[in-house]
């Protein structure tokens, strides 16, 4: 099962490279940083982004100390 997870956040950290290298090729104004300003900006985004991070948190640190 590890190895699924494995793969599937590998998968996804490679699409976001692959998307980020697309953007960044398209609008060379864009950066990450810049990027991640504008994600940041939406406040629905910033509450899913707090969200997702305690569940990794709480699923992969928490989780194995309990």
């Amino acid at each position: 099962m590890i190895v699924i997870s494995a793969g599937a956040f590998l998968a996804c950290a490679a699409a976001l490279a692959v998307v980020g290298w697309v953007i960044g090729k398209r609008y060379a104004e864009a950066s990450v940083t810049a990027m991640f300003d504008r994600l940041m900006s939406e406040p629905a985004i910033r509450v899913a982004v707090i969200v997702v991070w305690w569940w990794l948190g709480w699923h992969f640190l928490a989780g194995q100390t309990l």
